[in-house]
């Protein structure tokens, strides 16, 4: 799951919790919205740590050149 649907997630789970008001006898949509919004952080937040790692710093090599124009 990339960022974008980590996003998604918080979105539709805010949407649930916050912006609705529909009852249900066997499930209650606050309770799915606020798992729905924590998956989605939790998944941010993962998604974040695997993409710093990958990010590696290579040191750059260097060229040098010497007094008769070669290599």
């Amino acid at each position: 799951m990339g960022i974008g649907g980590c996003i998604a997630l918080i979105g539709v789970g805010a949407i649930l919790t916050f912006a609705t008001d529909w009852h249900s006898d066997s499930v209650n949509l606050d309770l799915v919205g606020l798992i729905m919004m924590a998956v989605g952080i939790i998944g941010i937040a993962t998604f974040t740590s695997i993409a710093r790692r990958r990010r590696a710093v290579v040191a750059p090599t260097v060229v040098q050149q010497d007094d008769r124009g070669g290599f």
